[in-house]
């Protein structure tokens, strides 16, 4: 399946396409361009849009697309619902959750910006690793 979103990339528009590659559609492909033309574009390409306004995977109230995903798509595990809050601090609001991690999240998302690749695609090749990383720790997190 096709998924699409909005250019330049920094925490939802990472971890979302992380979250669906692990636990909603491993074949996933993802389509970045600006923001006006992300409606049209999903139509032509039968692509689910995510991470912008009015759709059913974006930003609701304090929630942020991470967690539209979640909630649709039913994933129950404990450690994504960790890291829901973490991705939400960072990119959304901190205050829902109050979650530690949440302000580094955000600064490692936009050093990963500042890093010179050569698009949205590079660098989620390079930034999953992060949220490999934070998915381990959440796991870790739990297990008390």
């Amino acid at each position: 399946m096709k998924w699409i979103t909005r250019e330049h990339v920094k925490v939802d528009r990472v971890a979302c396409p992380w979250l669906i590659k692990k636990f909603v559609d491993p074949d996933a492909e993802f389509i970045f361009v600006p923001g006006q033309e992300v409606m049209a574009t999903a139509e032509r390409e039968g692509a689910i849009p995510y991470d912008v306004s009015g759709v059913e995977l974006g930003h609701h109230g304090p929630m942020c697309s991470f967690n539209a995903i979640v909630e649709k798509y039913q994933i129950e595990d404990p450690a994504v619902k960790l890291l829901a809050q973490i991705v939400n601090g960072a990119d959304a609001d901190l205050s829902t959750y109050n979650r530690p991690e949440a302000p580094g999240l955000e600064a490692i998302a936009e050093g990963f910006r500042h890093l010179g690749f050569k698009d949205d695609q590079d660098i989620l090749a390079h930034e999953f690793i992060v949220y490999d990383a934070l998915y381990a720790y959440c796991q870790k997190e739990l297990e008390g």
